[in-house]
């Protein structure tokens, strides 16, 4: 019978890595991976488009940068939940926090027009537009969220 192992998905994959139990696992890197938020990434002759699939997060919780062509998109997220009997802020008997982050990177092409880049948020999914340029324009500057 198999042992059930209950996981945190906030952890390292240095934890599973280390762990002798899953050492010789082939598996570790891909449940690694479900923590980052998954992208899908598409061309045409006009733009680049990236869809990052984030559900629970705020357009507020965004930072989208572009500086020296590498596109670095980073959420967090804090949520606190009380819950009072007595109505009294000190006096709880429950209080929960949730934390959620994430930050990935991606090197852009020489010919993604760095200073249109665009961006909105909307029912769980960054769309990030990168247009394309024959003439290569670099910019730093962070990305407003729509």
């Amino acid at each position: 019978m198999a042992n059930i192992i209950k996981r945190n998905r906030s952890t390292s994959p240095l934890i599973d890595f280390f762990n002798p139990d899953y050492f010789f696992d082939n598996n570790w890197q891909s449940r690694w991976e479900k923590d980052f938020p998954a992208v899908n990434i598409a061309e045409n002759e006009k733009n680049y488009s990236l869809e990052v699939i984030a559900p629970g997060f705020h357009k507020e919780d965004f930072k989208l940068k572009v500086d020296d062509d590498v596109l670095v998109i980073s959420a967090e997220s804090k949520t606190e939940h009380k819950e009072d009997g007595n109505g009294k802020e000190k006096d709880y008997t429950r209080r929960e926090y949730s934390y959620n982050s994430f930050t990935r990177s991606f090197q852009l092409p020489d010919n993604v027009k760095d200073d249109s880049i665009s961006a909105d948020y909307k029912d769980g999914i960054l769309n990030i537009e990168l247009p394309k340029s024959k003439v290569q324009v670099k910019a730093t500057k962070e990305i407003a969220i729509k």
